[in-house]
């Protein structure tokens, strides 16, 4: 078998386009490295889809690269009712064990940079969506120039 018959060009691309979000969240979190900035997307991605109605979580899925889009959607359960977290401390304790790559780094920390990551390559619509769908304190989180 030859390289262009096990090649799928899908796979490359979608590869590549995660290690440019893992790249930018390791940039804009100050990580040590990709590892880690995986680990917070994963986190911060499972904590807003859990969060978010259904439609609106599978809105944002559909979004997001293949293979990224693989690690949002695992372990997901749609018929569950969304977290009910409506405050900013009830919805950061949701997040997931996280690295500590300095000592100011935490949750608050860690959402705002992914979803700082989100704005840069999300839809306007649809990150619009996904903040108007979060409770008032939550919306905080969110880049200060977004509407």
């Amino acid at each position: 078998m030859t390289k262009t018959e096990t090649h799928v060009p899908v796979f490359a691309t979608t590869l590549q386009k995660t290690h440019e979000w893992l790249q930018e969240l390791e940039l804009l979190a100050s990580l040590r490295n990709q590892a880690e900035a995986y680990t917070v997307l994963r986190q911060v991605l499972h904590a807003l889809r859990d969060r978010l109605p259904t439609n609106e979580a599978a809105q944002l899925g559909a979004e997001l690269p293949m293979l990224i889009r693989g690690f949002y959607f695992e372990g997901w359960k749609p018929s569950a009712a969304p977290g009910r977290a409506r405050s900013l401390k009830a919805f950061l304790e949701t997040i997931g064990p996280l690295p500590s790559p300095h000592a100011a780094f935490d949750a608050e920390q860690a959402v705002r940079s992914v979803l700082l990551v989100l704005d840069h390559r999300i839809s306007i619509g649809e990150m619009a969506d996904i903040r108007h769908a979060m409770p008032a304190e939550l919306r905080d989180l969110w880049p200060a120039y977004a509407t």
